[in-house]
């Protein structure tokens, strides 16, 4: 059985597949949720040296980056190279009220940890007000209690 080559549809095909590694190599899924007082941000680096991994803070602007090496045997021929390599990064702009020089981090299966505590100064405290004979007390949720 003859099939018909078509170059056209063969440079498609295999620009498609770097276009494809090129963007899965940038991007670095991550979960981000809040539990307690302290946020918790967990990013996906499969194969990454740990060594690699640099973590850095400036201003308000939280920055990733990590190395995956490629694959370096000789005298094989890929049938499939679908697992990016290179660098990835992300940068995440952190809002106030967050202890950036308190950020802790891990790096366990694959997976970097990012945990980031609450601020003191932005934590829900409460405040008391004196008044003549009696004193009332705002709650963090804005109700007022008044003591005798």
């Amino acid at each position: 059985m003859a099939t018909r080559f078509d170059p056209f549809r063969e440079m498609d095909r295999l620009m498609g597949q770097v276009l494809a590694s090129d963007r899965a190599a940038a991007t670095m899924p991550m979960d981000l949720y809040r539990a307690g007082d302290h946020y918790v941000l967990d990013v996906d680096l499969p194969g990454a040296d740990p060594g690699s991994i640099d973590i850095s803070v400036e201003d308000r602007t939280l920055t990733i980056r990590a190395q995956r090496s490629a694959r370096t045997e000789q005298d094989v021929q890929w049938l499939a190279k679908e697992r990016p390599a290179g660098t990835y990064a992300r940068q995440l702009t952190v809002g106030r009220g967050l202890d950036l020089d308190a950020i802790a981090a891990t790096y366990d299966d694959g997976v970097l940890t990012l945990t980031v505590p609450v601020a003191e100064e932005a934590k829900p405290r409460r405040i008391e007000v004196q008044r003549s004979g009696s004193s009332t007390a705002i709650e963090p949720s804005g109700t007022a209690v008044t003591a005798s």
